[in-house]
């Protein structure tokens, strides 16, 4: 099924924000924030009933050779933002999320085939044809358009169990909860639905998500899009919005990526780190002195001690989201 959002990921380059990316940008901060506000909410009721029935929390693993002046402790005004495919998780999201709503006979072999014939015209041809771009766009929400959300919702809680959980790279997450660990905030930043995002956060006991968002109206897809979807500088916008709206200093914010396409967002902020860089990002950050975390070799690859993982999905799949945001705004 949601075979073509990443598509349009892989289509951008460094191109300009526009309105749309903009707007994308805005839309996902204030579904963001929403849902993070329902996570820490549920995460503090966890805690009192696991308080109340005596339950000890698990040891953290241990660290070894962490750095001693970054994530600067009890800086509220600093936060962490994360890519997820290939960052925090071995290939792509929306590509395991596809696989789950295939098995599940949301959308039929043929619809499969088409959008896997659009992406790879997109990858091969590399070709960012306005026509082509709205073709692939309406193809993918045309599949949502009248679904429910809670039931996209149930799914993905499902999908993220069966082919998730275990492609979550342990250096990468390491990262993320040293910051938590520094009483910082932590976000994914994704071209994935937010609904999506925000299971996955949600599992990795994270703040909250940064995700494409997609009109609802009554618990029920519209099948359009609010604004385009989160990528390239449209996650940019995003990262920009929140930081407003909680207050943060890019300044003092981290952020993680493996992609060129994410150089928007890691200029933004005053630690920006190339997470299992591609060949641009990797060029990239050693020509602006950025740190470099890579997790695909076997060697030591973060002063955070948790080992490397090995190997690395390349495949990624696209997808129309699902948010109450265009209900909450009317």
């Amino acid at each position: 099924m949601l075979i073509v959002m990443a598509a349009f990921g892989w289509l951008s380059r460094r191109r300009r924000a526009t309105a749309r990316s903009v707007a994308a940008g805005e839309a996902a901060a204030e579904a963001a924030r929403k849902t993070s506000q329902e996570l820490e909410h549920a995460a503090q009721a966890e805690a009192e009933a696991a308080l109340a029935q005596g339950v000890a929390k698990a040891g953290e693993p241990a660290k070894e050779d962490e750095e001693p002046d970054f994530p600067v402790h009890g800086d509220v005004h600093a936060a962490a933002f994360f890519d997820l495919d290939n960052t925090i998780m071995q290939g792509a999201a929306l590509y395991h999320f596809g696989r789950g709503l295939y098995k599940r006979k949301f959308f039929r072999t043929r619809d499969l085939a088409r959008f896997a014939w659009q992406q790879a015209y997109f990858r091969l041809a590399g070709a960012e044809h306005s026509g082509h771009m709205e073709d692939a766009q309406s193809s993918a929400l045309s599949i949502v358009q009248g679904h429910r959300v809670a039931d996209l919702m149930e799914m993905g809680e499902e999908i993220y169990d069966e082919y998730m959980a275990e492609r979550i790279w342990p250096g990468t997450r390491a990262l993320a909860e040293a910051h938590l660990e520094a009483g910082q905030k932590v976000w994914l930043v994704t071209a994935a639905p937010v609904e999506t995002a925000t299971i996955i956060a949600r599992r990795l006991g994270l703040t909250g998500a940064l995700g494409t968002v997609a009109e609802s109206v009554g618990g029920v897809y519209t099948g359009r899009l609010v604004g385009e979807v989160l990528h390239g500088p449209a996650k940019a916008e995003a990262v920009r919005a929140l930081a407003a709206a909680e207050a943060l200093e890019l300044g003092r914010c981290a952020a993680y990526s493996d992609s060129a396409n994410d150089i928007p967002m890691l200029s933004l902020v005053g630690h920006p780190y190339a997470v299992n860089p591609d060949a641009r990002l990797r060029k990239h950050a050693r020509e602006h002195g950025w740190r470099l975390r890579d997790y695909r070799t076997g060697r030591k690859a973060a002063r955070v001690g948790i080992p490397a993982a090995a190997g690395v999905g390349a495949v990624a799949g696209g997808a129309a989201a699902a948010a109450a945001l265009q209900r909450r705004r009317r």
